[in-house]
């Protein structure tokens, strides 16, 4: 009333008529109650005209576009934002809608609809400033099997400022092309890079990261290895199922009971064969005394897959002990007289792959690096789509993760 006096108006004409319908604003939890805040504006009526009117709340207190309180929001943002969690994760704790803060999230707090890059989001993104003297590479899925090729800084270990590059697909020139773009001095400077078996990788790495020596990751060797052992146990197994079934078919012709051969562990052929799958792929010195039984007759009965795991477990050695490359490759050679004399044909396939990446699987005992950055930044991403529960929007799904791992917090 006292403003209109001030602005000429003849308060005289005005009444008041109660109070408009409450705005509801959402603000911090007090002994995890939740707390809302009722704003409500006067309504007036013009007795000259018989209309009536409200006037706008001149204070500012909540977050724009949202219904929560500029702290309560800002706070909601930097948790929300800077934790790989789901929405539905801030319901119990701070008593807020998840879906309704989701959506408040996307199209007011985080700035998603003003991201610099939003409209390539889906093909790649490049974040020039995170690429550091170390790199790894390595491909994973975000949603229906689309493969996406992802490097990462590795010195720092998966936290902030760690994404490098996310690009669509896993073809070299696609990933040279967004790499490219990188200032050349600044990719000359990179010194290593680990990556898998992949010829693509490679040819990325020779291509734009000129100056890194390149480092195969030794655990996909290892599991080259352990593939072979178990190509060999499931092929026997196929022929202990097909030997019981026959044996059920011949008793039966005979009007007999069928009896199984039972080992002294009291499992039958097949079922040694099923339950000797992890043994196979560990150490002996980690069995248990369950397991080094099973071992016992595993190899009794299986000659050639016990030779088969000492060839698999021979080459984890090697890189578990040696730690001078010229020593290595001694080992090695060794290794690969022991594949020729065995003559089993996965690992002849596996000794001449090595031959082909010989210098960068090598390359391993500068500095004993790997590929566990890559891998470990992998699962981060896995569990964060498994606690999301799907990618439903995946430029959303690639703008949170730039916010987790690209940009500072």
């Amino acid at each position: 009333m006292r403003r209109w006096r001030k602005n000429g108006s003849d308060d005289l004409h005005f009444e008041s008529k109660g109070l408009m319908d409450s705005v509801e604003v959402a603000d911090f939890p007090i002994r995890d109650h939740k707390v809302i805040l009722f704003l409500r504006r006067r309504r007036w009526i013009d007795t000259r005209t018989g209309k009536s009117f409200s006037l706008p709340l001149q204070i500012d207190i909540t977050a724009s576009s949202t219904r929560y309180s500029k702290e309560f929001g800002s706070f909601l943002k930097e948790t929300y934002g800077d934790s790989p969690v789901p929405c539905r994760a801030l319901e119990e704790f701070y008593h807020v809608n998840g879906r309704s803060f989701e959506k408040q999230y996307k199209e007011a707090l985080s700035g998603y609809r003003s991201w610099d890059q939003l409209s390539h989001a889906q093909k790649w993104l490049l974040f020039e400033d995170n690429i550091g003297r170390n790199i790894a590479m390595d491909e994973t899925s975000l949603s229906n099997g689309e493969l996406y090729t992802i490097v990462t800084n590795r010195d720092k270990h998966g936290r902030e400022g760690c994404l490098v590059a996310i690009v669509a697909g896993t073809r070299s020139l696609d990933v040279c092309k967004v790499l490219d773009k990188i200032d050349e001095k600044k990719r000359e400077e990179v010194d290593g890079g680990t990556l898998d078996l992949s010829d693509s990788m490679r040819k990325i790495v020779r291509h734009c990261l000129p100056k890194a020596r390149r480092v195969i990751e030794r655990f996909h060797i290892q599991k080259l290895a352990g593939d072979a052992v178990l190509q060999m146990r499931i092929e026997h197994r196929w022929s202990a199922l097909q030997q019981a079934n026959d044996g059920k078919e011949n008793a039966e012709l005979e009007k007999t009971a069928y009896q199984p051969l039972t080992f002294e562990n009291g499992d039958t052929r097949s079922e040694l064969l099923a339950r000797s799958r992890y043994l196979l792929f560990k150490s002996s010195e980690k069995w248990t005394d369950e397991q080094k039984l099973g071992a016992k007759i595993l190899f009794r009965e299986y000659p050639d897959i016990k030779k088969a795991y000492g060839l698999s477990h021979s080459l984890r050695m090697i890189f578990a002990k040696n730690t001078v490359k010229d020593a290595a490759r001694l080992s090695l050679a060794k290794w690969y007289n022991k594949v020729a004399e065995a003559g089993f044909h996965s690992f002849n396939v596996i000794a001449a792959t090595f031959y082909e990446h010989y210098d960068d699987i090598l390359n391993f005992y500068i500095n004993r690096s790997t590929n566990a950055a890559a891998e470990s930044f992998n699962a981060k991403i896995k569990l964060f789509r498994a606690n999301l529960r799907g990618v439903v929007d995946k430029s959303f799904f690639l703008f949170r993760l730039a916010k987790l791992y690209a940009y500072p917090h």
